[in-house]
């Protein structure tokens, strides 16, 4: 699971990738669409599509009737393996500010 973390964070570190994720949230699209809505050449914005491949956060499908064509979405499981590490951090927290809380409140009680 460690690598797969690694891998989603190095991919959504670039500010770049992350808007290509929010787009794609919306909805699928064509990887020349992804472009001109990022303001990059197809070229420079492909090396970002392949990191995102890469990761596993995103998936491209060839269109049938256009085989250079394909358009992106995004992978569900890899974002899912993301929030259960993240549910995991919270739950760490949550635990250590319950652990607090507790201490204060028999602090407080004391005589």
């Amino acid at each position: 699971m460690s690598d797969s973390i690694d891998a989603t964070f190095a991919a959504l570190a670039d500010p770049t990738r992350r808007r290509v994720v929010e787009l794609l949230r919306e909805a699928p699209r064509r990887a020349s669409e992804l472009a001109d809505d990022v303001a990059m050449s197809r070229p420079a914005l492909s090396r970002h599509l392949r990191v995102l491949r890469a990761s596993g956060l995103v998936e491209a499908e060839t269109l049938a009737d256009d085989a250079r064509g394909r358009v992106y979405r995004l992978r569900q499981d890899r974002f899912a393996a993301l929030q259960a590490w993240l549910d995991q951090v919270q739950a760490y927290w949550a635990e250590q500010l319950g652990s607090f809380a507790e201490h204060v409140d028999r602090r407080q009680a004391r005589p």
